[in-house]
């Protein structure tokens, strides 16, 4: 065991918790449980930067628009580009199984709430067409901006070489949870470390949730790890698995995990991507504050007037085939997703102008950029929001 993590597990030990004489548990933090700290200096928040760079690619904000068909389609993607960040297109969605995928997208958001699992099943049954994969992709990439499209793991195998011949910058591969290390007895698994040496792509991988789990990911190759478990407005993962990773901690986690690796791998930096709980600007800004090199928004997105879901969200659990763990949510419209982003904002409860949001909360703690922040003070104070 090394140094960092015999540290580790000691601090670990210090805030167990007894539930019983026979089960102890470690206490573990969400965003709502914190809070940062101003410092002594306080800055203009036009000086502060918010860009970020995850291999050759620089991006103006630090902002992942989540590869799901309530969030993100081609135009979408495309729009998220030219504002300064990724969109990251599912590419076992509805774009890709659908010539014209609108009249789905319409029937979705009419569902009874009765209905609405049942049917997404169905519509999702659809197979997904490669020549499609294609010809989004294509879309996007013609627009100028960075490409990007998400796979599960156990879709990668199949589509991965349809989706690099295609032409992507970034290659995501994400799931409730990825493991470096998958044990089946019935299929050939994923090996993520092979397959990441083999890509001349960078690949982000997750989630993850816990330190261990990260630095095996990260040793793969992986350029960047996604963090978050369950977390997700839409998931109902910790009803029906009774699994959750309460984010602060979990990106706290990661991060050092990324911190453990930059020394063992002799410099090698893995971006750590907080994906799930970020329902606000002061979630983000948390999210930074535990270690997070960016962030990956679901229904946050999902909320912008011109968002492919109009005012409903979901994701891939919700219509998985054998056991949904997720629900079709109603999260309604506010406003454009350049206003979401960049404001103006007429609501005072962080769900518009995220970015103005990061960078005043930046400047008022005195950090001028992201990795600055990260080193920003933090307090355990529960919010109580009634």
């Amino acid at each position: 065991m090394t140094p960092a993590s015999q540290a580790t597990d000691s601090l670990r030990g210090v805030s167990d918790i007894e539930i019983g004489r026979s089960k102890r548990a470690r206490r573990a933090y969400a965003f709502d449980d914190i809070a940062i700290v101003p410092s002594r200096r306080t800055r203009d928040p036009h000086d502060v930067s918010v860009t970020w760079t995850i291999d050759a690619y620089t991006f103006d904000i630090p902002v992942l628009a989540a590869p799901m068909d309530s969030v993100v389609s081609p135009a979408t993607a495309i729009t998220m580009g030219r504002l300064g960040g990724l969109g990251v297109l599912d590419l076992e969605g509805l774009w890709t199984r659908y010539d014209d995928p609108e009249p789905l997208l319409a029937e979705i958001r009419g569902l009874a709430p009765e209905d609405a699992t049942k049917r997404m099943q169905q519509i999702y049954a659809e197979p997904i067409k490669p020549e499609l994969v294609t010809a989004r992709l294509a879309e996007i990439r013609a627009s100028g901006v960075p490409v990007a499209g998400a796979l599960s793991p156990q879709r990668t195998q199949e589509l991965y070489k349809t989706v690099v011949d295609a032409g992507v910058d970034l290659f995501v591969i994400r799931g409730t949870t990825v493991s470096a290390e998958h044990v089946s007895k019935n299929v050939e698994p994923l090996n993520l470390k092979e397959f990441i040496y083999e890509l001349d792509v960078p690949v982000i991988v997750g989630g993850a949730s816990t330190y261990t789990a990260a630095l095996h990911l990260m040793r793969t190759g992986a350029a960047g790890v996604l963090v978050g478990f369950g977390g997700g407005a839409a998931s109902t993962t910790r009803a029906s698995l009774g699994i959750h990773a309460p984010m602060a901690t979990a990106v706290a986690d990661v991060a050092g995990a990324r911190r453990d690796y930059l020394d063992e791998s002799g410099g090698r930096y893995v971006h750590v991507i907080a994906d799930g709980g970020l329902g606000t600007s002061g979630d983000i800004v948390k999210a930074i504050s535990m270690g997070a090199d960016a962030v990956m928004l679901g229904s946050t997105l999902a909320r912008a007037t011109d968002a492919p879901g109009g005012g409903w969200h979901w994701g891939a659990e919700a219509h998985h085939s054998e056991l949904p763990r997720g629900n079709r949510v109603e999260v309604g419209t506010l406003a454009p997703l350049e206003e979401i982003l960049f404001g103006p904002s007429t609501v005072a409860d962080g769900r518009v102008n995220l970015i103005g949001a990061l960078r005043r909360s930046m400047a008022t703690t005195g950090y001028s950029d992201l990795k600055e922040f990260q080193r920003v003070e933090v307090v355990v104070a529960p919010y109580n929001g009634s």
